[in-house]
């Protein structure tokens, strides 16, 4: 009865231990099929039972991590499965919408938003990161889908600010059409002008300086 009882033990380690060593491998296809947009692969891991939640390694849900590598195409194998979490962040508190908006991937956002992504939370917030970003359109597709246009990220910062300093002209003049506070101050006491200055646009600066004046 005892050496039954050790097999029986036995041999549920040695299934456990299988088990282990396949899921350690459908973990490092799973991820290389994502980075290497793969979407046949992707699916057929998620048929197997894969976690379409899965993070990598840097804490990234799957999701994140495709539409950062801009492996579309998995990550639309990825969207299609019922059980993805649209709204999973990652361990820098960042969302799907928040890269697709920082890559400037309109329709991705559509589609995210469609399925009940977000648009504000708390921290920086998608529109933090379209400002960031070169793409005009998606500032205001987010700003009519409810985006917090004066929302401010851990240290104070607007989306204004970011788009003085890492976007484009168009978004700020955008984001000031649209009603964007110009005269607030971050954490630092730095305004919208200041971060202009600070990326090297001295005239959108003083443009910007002037307006905050009048």
């Amino acid at each position: 009865m005892k050496l039954n009882q050790s097999f029986k033990k036995i041999f549920h380690l040695f299934v456990l231990f299988g088990y282990s060593l396949a899921f350690a491998g459908s973990y490092e296809d799973f991820f290389l099929a994502v980075g290497r947009n793969d979407p046949a692969s992707v699916t057929r891991l998620l048929e197997r039972g894969f976690d379409p939640n899965t993070r990598d390694p840097q804490g990234r849900p799957a999701l994140f991590v495709a539409l950062q590598k801009e492996s579309l195409d998995a990550a639309q194998a990825l969207f299609r499965h019922p059980n993805l979490d649209i709204n999973a962040l990652n361990n820098n508190d960042e969302s799907a919408l928040m890269m697709a908006a920082l890559k400037g991937h309109i329709l991705w956002c559509k589609q995210l938003l469609d399925r009940g992504a977000a648009v504000n939370k708390s921290g920086w917030t998608p529109l933090h990161y379209a400002a960031s970003g070169g793409d005009p359109q998606v500032i205001a597709f987010l700003l009519d889908k409810g985006a917090a246009i004066d929302a401010t990220s851990p240290n104070g910062s607007t989306a204004v600010m970011m788009a003085a300093l890492y976007g484009s002209e168009t978004s700020v003049s955008l984001l000031l059409a649209r009603g964007a506070d110009i005269k607030r101050k971050n954490d630092l006491g730095l305004t919208a002008s200041d971060f202009a200055a600070r990326g090297g646009r001295d005239k959108l600066a003083a443009q910007l300086k002037s307006a905050a004046g009048s």
